[in-house]
């Protein structure tokens, strides 16, 4: 009789363990077991933490750099390393450095900001790095469950009446979005009879598939993954959960989640299921224009600024959604591009955000974190450096200036989507574009050409606190990389380019 071990391999195919493709996502976990086990034993030293969690990040830079020309598929076909895995790793491992660097500076601005939350930053940097790399649509759950349960708790860290309310709609509509999810992939797997894109995007092409069961499973797929991506008629969280958590996590999500998720609605879609891309390509086309025209319509009418950033965010899912639509090589490393300026244009613009509430910039702090628009009345003249940064992102996430990465950004998506056909659909964007451009340019002038109130200069008076370091070093970071792809954005744009071909 052979013994249980062996028997149970005989039973199972396990798989062998590829520790090379999967070092960046154990680094990362690693590192988020050390730091909470820290936490638990040693809550008062929060510098330490601080430290652990940026050389966990640093090690699994290392590692995704040591990794740059592996391309295969592990783990029997559920991990792909490839272009799009690495561009989206360096995105994310960007996006978690500045948002360590901002949870430190609340953390020592705002005592009720936890220590545990740098550590969940790990994990949910881990669930979506497996994200981005997955090429099985179990490990795309999976990996969307990690990161999905790490933002609920660190929505509601600090908390506040807002943020327990925001964390609560979020883990309630995640929920909701994730039985979608799990529907649809059950239902693509009735039909093709394997969750592995591979299989899937093989079974796409025999004719003998029953097409209509194919179709509903991709139909529910897709509303769990804009979900995620906060696509109209599924962006009904982000403002309250955005408005609702500090700066710094939102600054975060709103980066981070959304290249992530990009990244596996960009794999499935076009790596799996690119053989029915006539049947979903019309219906992302008309969900992409919405969303650029609502979210800019919606973001025009807020009064709050965390609000305002939220529909921004939005109108810009939109945007990478004509790569989507245009189902294409092009059109994926165009939306890479695109969700890179994107994560370092919001982070810094809710850099901001932060800068003026932990420094009492524009006025007395408000209980629940609200940040109304009339109380930048005239921060741009009194802190010139911090207005000017400020109306840098702002202007960069209009897509004006050529010099600064959103217009390339945008140019880079537009051009995907006319060479696909779509040019209706570039005509909407730039509309959109325009109907953007008048919020944040109303902020600008809020911030730049308006009087304070008598009530606000003393809220401001001598008072006031001085940011951390840690926050002026994002701030500096965001700003000089955001000019930095501006002048030089084909460099990214030809690396971005290795994402367009996915393995699978």
């Amino acid at each position: 009789m052979l013994p249980l071990a062996q028997a149970a391999q005989a039973a199972i195919d396990l798989p062998t363990v590829d520790w090379r493709a999967i070092a960046p996502e154990l680094a990362l976990l690693v590192a988020g077991v050390v730091a909470i086990l820290w936490v638990a034993f040693f809550p008062r030293q929060r510098a330490t933490v601080v430290v652990l969690t940026l050389a966990g990040l640093v090690t699994a830079a290392f590692l995704t750099a040591w990794n740059w020309d592996l391309e295969r598929v592990a783990f029997q076909g559920g991990f792909a390393a490839d272009g799009i895995t690495r561009y989206a790793g360096v995105i994310l491992l960007a996006c978690g450095a500045l948002a360590t660097l901002l949870i430190a500076a609340d953390q020592g601005e705002d005592k009720r900001v936890p220590p545990e939350v740098l550590p969940l930053l790990l994990f949910a940097l881990t669930g979506m790095d497996l994200l981005a790399a997955a090429s099985d649509l179990l490990v795309a759950f999976v990996a969307l469950e990690i990161l999905s349960l790490s933002l609920y708790v660190m929505v509601g860290a600090t908390g506040r009446r807002r943020a327990r309310e925001a964390a609560l709609k979020y883990f309630l509509l995640g929920a909701f979005s994730s039985a979608f999810l799990v529907y649809g992939i059950a239902l693509v797997y009735g039909a093709t009879g394997t969750t592995s894109l591979h299989g899937i995007a093989d079974a796409v092409a025999d004719a003998t598939n029953d097409s209509r069961l194919l179709l509903a499973g991709t139909a529910l797929i897709a509303v769990g993954f804009c979900f995620k991506v906060a696509a109209v008629p599924f962006h009904m969280w982000t403002p309250d959960v955005y408005q609702g958590a500090p700066a710094s996590i939102t600054a975060f999500m709103a980066g981070a989640t959304k290249t992530a998720a990009f990244a596996v609605f960009l794999r499935v879609f076009v790596g799996g299921l690119g053989g029915l891309a006539t049947s979903w390509r019309p219906v992302v086309a008309v969900v992409a224009a919405v969303t650029m025209l609502g979210g800019a319509v919606l973001a025009a009418i807020q009064s709050d600024v965390k609000r305002m950033l939220a529909y921004s965010s939005v109108n810009h899912a939109g945007y990478v959604l004509i790569g989507l639509a245009a189902a294409s090589p092009e059109g994926i490393s165009a939306s890479m591009f695109y969700l890179l300026a994107y994560a370092l244009m919001v982070i810094g613009a809710f850099a901001v955000v932060q800068y003026a509430e932990r420094g009492r910039l524009v006025g007395a702090p408000h209980p629940e974190g609200d940040v109304p628009v009339e109380r930048w009345r005239g921060f741009g003249r009194r802190h010139p450096l911090a207005g000017g940064l400020f109306a840098l992102f702002l202007f960069s996430l209009a897509g004006i200036p050529p010099a600064l990465s959103g217009f390339w950004a945008k140019y880079f998506v537009f051009q995907a989507g006319v060479d696909a056909g779509l040019a209706w659909l570039v005509v909407v964007g730039v509309v959109s574009s325009v109907i953007a451009a008048f919020l944040y340019l109303r902020i600008v002038v809020v911030t730049f050409l308006s009087e304070p109130s008598a009530e606000q200069l003393e809220a401001t008076g001598p008072k006031a606190g001085a940011p951390a370091p840690a926050l002026d070093l994002a701030l500096a970071a965001a700003g000089a990389l955001t000019v930095a792809i501006g002048f030089a954005p084909q460099v990214l744009v030809t690396a971005a380019r290795a994402a367009g071909r996915i393995l699978g």
